[in-house]
Parts: structure tokens; C-alpha cells; sequence
């Protein structure tokens, strides 16, 4: 369940890549971040994130962002996602939840009727000194770049 609130200071993570590179948090000093956490890669409303992510890339760096996606699919997978998608961001492998659960969007989700346990679509915007400035807690998928370059004015 998410506790983290716009103000807070965004928790420090490290984990590796879709190339096995270790990133971290702490890289990002001095940018913006767009972290964004997902379910599953190359899934339907997955996919149309990434992909609005991705064609609205320049935007966003233009804007000052640098974007990273977390979701528990681990580096192989991401590095597949990347591949089909041209996706030309960081994806995070998190198979063990580690930054998933410090930033809370691991829950209980219904589908069908049916619940199980899962990630909640969520992404926060970081600031230049690690400060959360933004919590979409239901991304618009098809103008999420937009609604992120606008939060951050």
C-alpha cells in the first residue's frame, strides 16, 4: 500500500537493468526522474505505456526527465520488452520486490471478479533533490508523457 506522499524525500533503490547494469537512485542527482512502476512486460496496457513513454521521449528529456520502469520481470524479459518495443529507457528488474515494496505499490488487484496479488500502475515524478513532486496513482497510458511534462512546470 502506498504511504508515500508529494513532498517526500523518493527511497533510494539500486537494482540492475535490462543489460545486467546496476543503476541506482542516487545517479539521477540533479535530474528529474520519472520512475514508473508496472506489472509485466509486453502486456496490452503495458505495452501502450511504454510505447507513449517512448514516443514522447525527446519530450520529456527536452523537459528535463530521465524515465525508469520497475516492474518484478526480471532482466531477460526487460531486455526482450526493450528489444520488440525500441524502448530507449531504463527498465529495472525487480523479481524480489525489493523497490516495489519501498515505494509501496505491491497489493491486493481485482480482475474478472477474481483477486490476486500484483504491482499497481503507479509513477512517481522525482525532482532535481530526490523530492516525490507527483504521484499518478492512475496513469492516463496513452497520455502519460503528456500529464508528466505537465506536472513538472
Amino acid at each position: 500500500m502506498i504511504t508515500l506522499k508529494e513532498g517526500d524525500k523518493a527511497p533510494a533503490f539500486s537494482g540492475k537493468d535490462q543489460n545486467g547494469k546496476k543503476v541506482s537512485l542516487s545517479a539521477f542527482k540533479g535530474k528529474k526522474v520519472v520512475l514508473y512502476f508496472y506489472p509485466e512486460d509486453d502486456t496490452p496496457t503495458c505495452t501502450v505505456q511504454a510505447c507513449n513513454l517512448r514516443d514522447n521521449y525527446a519530450l520529456l528529456k527536452k523537459n528535463g526527465f530521465e524515465v525508469v520502469g520497475v516492474s518484478p520481470n526480471d532482466e531477460k524479459s526487460h531486455k526482450k520488452f526493450e528489444t520488440k518495443f525500441h524502448l530507449p529507457f531504463i527498465l529495472l528488474a525487480d523479481p524480489d520486490h525489493t523497490i516495489i515494496d519501498k515505494y509501496g505499490v505491491w497489493g491486493e488487484k481485482q480482475m474478472f471478479g477474481n483477486k490476486y496479488m500484483g504491482v499497481h500502475r503507479t509513477t512517481f515524478v522525482i525532482n532535481e533533490k530526490g523530492i516525490i513532486t507527483k504521484i499518478f496513482l492512475r496513469p492516463k497510458n496513452k497520455q502519460h508523457a503528456e500529464e508528466i511534462v505537465e506536472a513538472g512546470k
